[in-house]
């Protein structure tokens, strides 16, 4: 068998071309392949009126052209008697080009042949040179496979700048503007040891057996109409499960019609943009210092982000109502990045100011993950009629997974559930009746009883790593959550501290990313997805960053 293209077993000879020199090339590329067997097939000469019939004349369901989908290719291009040197040559521009990656498996040549209206031996041919340079091999069962691409022309390599040079063209320019819409792209983008960006959890911790176990359990009892399209509501038995969940966890009872599963607290946001505008409302105020990505997504929907002062006991109602906004997005549980909770005095007069009518957008973002503080109810369980609630497995699982929800208000739930409707018909069903398998059977619960230990550990490391390495500094939120926020002198401007720490390896994000007012300078730290030693080793090159500076 061919180490090129094991599909095929033997060759015709037909070819639709008429011309003499068109039939000596075929003759020829079947009788090369037969006698080079490395690395492509053998040619059978036997029946050649059947197979030049078979060349000639389309199978059932094939064009009445020859060409294919596969690269587009047109067998018309190709020169008369050089037909496998054209398609040897279009094959390599794919893979110099990138249409045809490392590990892109080529169309058998019995396939390719006949989408063609070509001599297999052709085909074989062409495979046969691009093994010999070394750019596919046959892989068996596996077929004809990429495994090198040629180098394709290109400009002459700059030269790389200086180690410093580098520190200052890149490093610093993603923090010297103001973060724009592209800043958490680039920032993940960039190459770093050891990564603090907050809000990311230890993907290492996801519960794989216990997912797959949940998602063969669904599987076996799943009906076919699960397969169809569902509810845009999303699944009726996560929004039960969801319930439940939000009853035990948060203090908030609501029957599962009141439920939204969307994609994410993101998609959440999304979906109010217009719904709001449509109710008249215009700007919604947000806390300062406050999540600059969500200051984005409301933005990006039209509305007005008026910033709202927070000192130690929450968000300032007197600043709010100053604001003149008629909807604010807090994070009561646990503010971010400051970690405040608020306080009861501040719930009341929050409430207060939302029945006067005012809404509230809560984001619940982390609630679930506390470790010195008892647990905190949700707005939401104290004021249904005004508080558009929203949370996510993104902090407890994974962000991949893009699985939240959202507990509307009454006045504003159609809307809501029209807006998803016409976004995406809901989300993929699979998925969220494996979530909903382990939150009935207390495997959610289980994974975050196992979470919040190993994160206790890494906070308490990152703490003792500020203490020892930046003397001075305040640490901020460190009852709960999964980073924590420092404070530190004003002599160095925390975007420059950010900028060199990245220098030396380390990722984090500077707190003016997410101010609106002036303040302290900082950093955000995230803790949950990285080891205490390692913790250990970043937060020392950011002690050396900040002593250079200063």
């Amino acid at each position: 068998m061919s180490t090129v293209d094991t599909g095929a077993a033997q060759g015709e000879h037909g070819d639709p071309a008429s011309t003499p020199a068109a039939r000596r090339e075929d003759a020829e590329a079947a009788s090369t392949s037969t006698a080079r067997r490395g690395n492509a097939e053998a040619a059978s000469t036997s029946a050649p009126s059947a197979n030049a019939e078979a060349a000639s004349t389309p199978a059932a369901g094939q064009s009445l052209f020859p060409g294919s989908d596969f690269l587009q290719l047109d067998v018309g291009e190709a020169p008369a008697g050089g037909k496998a040197d054209w398609l040897a040559r279009r094959l390599r521009q794919a893979m110099a080009d990138g249409r045809l990656t490392v590990g892109s498996r080529l169309p058998p040549t019995r396939v390719l042949a006949a989408e063609l209206r070509l001599s297999r031996g052709v085909v074989t041919e062409a495979y046969r040179r691009l093994a010999e340079e070394g750019h596919v091999e046959g892989r068996r069962r596996g077929g004809t496979v990429v495994v090198a691409a040629p180098c394709a022309p290109r400009a002459a390599a700059r030269r790389a700048p200086a180690p410093d040079a580098a520190d200052r063209t890149g490093y610093a320019a993603l923090f010297a503007d103001p973060p724009g819409a592209a800043v958490f792209d680039a920032l993940r983008a960039a190459p770093a040891r050891i990564d603090f960006t907050p809000g990311r959890p230890d993907l290492t911790a996801f519960p794989r057996a216990a997912w797959l176990r949940a998602e063969r359990a669904v599987l076996a009892d799943l009906s076919a109409d699960h397969l169809g399209y569902g509810d845009p509501r999303g699944a009726p038995r996560l929004r039960r499960a969801v319930t439940g969940w939000l009853a035990r966890s948060r203090g908030i009872r609501v029957h599962h019609d009141d439920v939204l599963i969307v994609a994410g607290t993101a998609q959440a946001l999304t979906l109010l943009h217009s719904v709001l505008r449509a109710d008249g409302i215009d700007r919604v105020a947000v806390e300062d210092p406050g999540s600059l990505g969500t200051r984005q997504h409301l933005r990006h929907g039209g509305l007005d982000t008026p910033p709202v002062p927070v000192d130690d006991r929450g968000v300032r109602i007197d600043a709010l109502r100053d604001t003149h906004a008629r909807a604010v997005l807090l994070t009561p549980a646990h503010q971010f990045p400051t970690g405040v909770v608020t306080s009861g005095e501040r719930r009341r007069e929050l409430l207060r100011w939302a029945e006067e009518g005012g809404l509230i957008v809560e984001d619940d973002y982390d609630a679930e993950h506390r470790y010195d503080r008892p647990p905190v109810p949700a707005l939401r369980a104290l004021l249904a009629d005004r508080v558009c609630y929203t949370g996510s497995i993104s902090k407890l699982l994974a962000p991949a997974l893009r699985i939240g929800w959202m507990v509307p208000p009454p006045r504003h739930r159609e809307a809501l559930v029209d807006a998803k409707r016409f976004t995406d018909l809901g989300n993929a069903v699979l998925p969220q009746l494996v979530l909903a398998h382990l939150m009935e059977t207390g495997g959610l619960e289980r994974h975050l009883r196992m979470l919040r230990g190993r994160h206790r550990h890494r906070r308490d490391a990152m703490i003792g790593a500020v203490t020892a390495h930046l003397p001075g500094a305040v640490v901020h939120g460190a009852a709960a959550g999964l980073h924590l926020t420092v404070t530190y002198g004003p002599e160095v401007p925390d975007t420059a501290l950010a900028a060199a720490a990245l220098a030396r390896g380390v990722k984090c994000q500077p707190l003016s990313w997410h101010r609106q007012l002036p303040g302290p300078a900082g950093l955000v730290l995230g803790y949950a997805a990285t080891p205490p030693g390692v913790i250990a080793e970043g937060v020392a090159a950011i002690g050396g960053a900040l002593r250079r500076l200063a």
